[in-house]
């Protein structure tokens, strides 16, 4: 079934990476899945500065994917070594497709090929312990699981669905605040969008919100926090005058114009910061 619905590529940046058929679009388009894994997720949440040895660190991988978000989170914690927290690693996805058609093509797509066995156990047995990492995979829908994880919130989450056209029900305000009611007191989520919708939807769920690291085609993504001073650049309020043009429809959820949810997020906490 997986070679119906995913092709290889090669992006920009001359990495193989994988195509939806049936979505139309390019996992990690710019510069490949690690390198763009790597900068977008593990460098932004600062998981070496932030990590403990013997204290136990979570972290939601919203979008298994092909798995190159989750791998390159196992890599640098094993890159630690004793430093290293605890580490429960939850993929959440409502297919494993992706992942089977990258493990089937490790060769050419070159990250899998390292952590084939332990891909495989994750993938017959829905969990795999590599090291101080403990994956393990969430299947399902993840706005109805999102509510009932058991255990300790996610200190960091990697949040990498499919794009909000492709997969519109996953970037909305309700999203965001039922990720933000779980996670830990000091969390970090990044992502690929800089769309004002999907920094609006971050801002009105609670989150602090800022402007992200550039990668592959993107100048900037987006990172969001429990704490503003986990931020290196937060978003001011001369950024609502981008809401205040929006024109886009994910911005008006409750027939809400964009005057009015500008005139919102003027009162949310960051922006009275200033």
């Amino acid at each position: 079934m997986s070679e119906e619905l995913f092709e290889l590529v090669t992006v920009p940046g001359g990495a193989r990476s994988l195509r939806s058929r049936e979505h139309g679009e390019t996992f990690h388009p710019g510069i490949g899945p690690m390198e763009e894994a790597r900068a977008l997720h593990v460098a932004q949440h600062r998981l070496a500065g932030r990590m403990r040895a013997g204290e136990e660190f979570v972290i939601w991988d919203v979008g298994l994917g092909a798995g190159a978000n989750a791998l390159a989170v196992v890599e640098a914690v094993t890159a630690m070594g004793t430093a290293a927290a605890q580490v429960e690693l939850r993929s959440f996805d409502q297919t494993l497709e992706p992942l089977r058609f990258a493990l089937k093509h490790a060769e050419e797509l070159g990250y899998p090929a390292r952590w084939r066995r332990e891909i495989e156990e994750l993938l017959t047995e829905g969990k795999v312990e590599i090291g101080r990492v403990a994956w393990r995979m969430e299947p399902g829908d993840f706005r109805e699981r999102v509510g009932d994880c058991a255990g300790p919130g996610p200190r960091a989450v990697l949040f990498d669905p499919y794009s909000p056209a492709a997969n519109p029900g996953m970037w909305t305000r309700e999203v965001f605040h039922a990720i933000r009611e779980r996670v830990d007191e000091d969390c970090t989520l990044t992502t690929y969008s800089r769309s004002t919708v999907t920094r609006a939807g971050l801002l009105r769920a609670g989150w602090y919100v800022g402007r992200g690291a550039a990668t592959g085609g993107k100048t900037e993504t987006t990172v969001a926090a429990t704490r503003l001073g986990e931020l290196r650049e937060p978003l001011r309020r001369d950024w609502l005058e981008r809401v205040r043009r929006s024109t886009a429809p994910g911005l008006r959820e409750g027939g809400m114009t964009a005057e009015a949810v500008a005139r919102e997020l003027e009162n949310c906490g960051q922006m009275r910061s200033e």
